[in-house]
């Protein structure tokens, strides 16, 4: 069985996080929902083309993750993308006009909801192809190492990528040679529409580096001071040259894998039940309210504050212009 991040990475800070941070975490949460929905009704408008694959219910996992990682630490993701770049601190404005294919966007309206790219913020993407961003996140580790300069990369991927192939060759180069990487499994319990039990004999996701000699932990990632508490640990063990580790983040999504998928292979009734018992966002929104952080007035406020942003984000979509034809020819590798 696989070592706990918990066992292998020593002296990192743990404990709960100062009530400043937890309303911090709160809004970066409360942002992600109200831009993923926001983004969700702008696709059923026909406003957003191509993919889309939303983030509501996992905010509690990219949100914990940031707050364990220094600047100059590296992510890189799979399509389920938006929260991260959120998260990494990109500006919505900016990610809602890549969404709508405008000049504006991170991508200049080329790469869409699946490719936008920060260098400025560390955000290495938003990759379309499953599990392709494992062996990338695996290359940014090698670079640290290399150039030792004491970076982190957290490189993210799901339960159904967690059975591609790239994501062993990567698991083996990383142990082999000590990467300064963290694996994060969200494990939102469907990779698409087939149930983690039906398509994965070891369900135990943080148990398939066993045999790299990878340590792994399951984590509540539905509790954004559970994730980081478990991302400051991992984190440290990857910095101080202990090598890569796995962080099996157990998560739901509402909604389905993308915009255009129906979800009917779950009842209404379990996702109701994890909507009700187990939201992030509500869990910590309790959480701020017992220990006397914040009141509901202040939850009124912050959503009607949240809500504007969006909005402005939205409108600085509509009003930037589509991409000129020429556009076509740039950022396009050509021999």
């Amino acid at each position: 069985m696989a070592k706990s991040a918990k066992d292998e990475s020593a002296k990192a800070p743990t404990g709960k996080a100062a009530p400043e941070d937890l309303l911090g975490f709160y809004e970066r949460m409360l942002l992600i929902r109200r831009f993923e929905e926001r983004a969700g009704q702008l696709y059923g408008m026909g406003l957003i083309g191509g993919f889309c694959h939303l983030y509501i219910g996992q905010e509690a996992v990219v949100v914990g993750m940031q707050a364990a990682i220094e600047q100059g630490d590296q992510v890189i993701t799979a399509y389920r993308d938006h929260g991260h770049m959120l998260s990494c601190g990109m500006d919505p404005r900016g990610v809602m006009a890549e969404l709508t294919g405008r000049i504006g966007g991170y991508s200049k309206g080329k790469g869409g909801s699946m490719h936008m790219f920060s260098r400025e913020k560390d955000f290495f993407g938003g990759h379309g192809i499953v599990g392709a961003q494992v062996p990338i996140g695996t290359g940014l580790a090698f670079s640290n190492r290399y150039r030792e300069n004491g970076r982190v990369c957290l490189t993210y991927f799901g339960d159904g990528a967690a059975n591609q192939g790239q994501v062993y060759e990567s698991f083996n180069m990383a142990s082999l040679w000590k990467l300064p990487v963290v694996y994060v499994i969200e494990n939102n319990q469907y990779a698409m529409g087939t149930a983690i039990a039906r398509s994965s004999s070891e369900t135990h996701l943080h148990r398939r580096g066993v045999s790299f000699n990878i340590p792994g932990e399951e984590v509540d990632g539905m509790d954004v001071e559970t994730v980081l508490d478990a991302g400051r640990g991992a984190v440290a063990h990857a910095r101080e040259g202990k090598g890569p580790i796995i962080l099996e983040m157990m998560t739901y999504r509402y909604r389905g894998h993308s915009m255009s998928d129906p979800a009917k292979y779950r009842t209404r009734e379990e996702v109701q039940d994890i909507r009700e018992k187990r939201d992030p966002i509500d869990h910590l929104r309790e959480k701020l309210i017992a220990r006397k952080i914040a009141t509901e007035a202040d939850f009124k406020a912050l959503d009607k504050k949240i809500k504007e942003q969006v909005a402005r984000a939205v409108e600085f979509a509509q009003e930037s212009p589509e991409p000129p034809a020429e556009e076509l020819w740039r950022d396009v590798y050509r021999a």
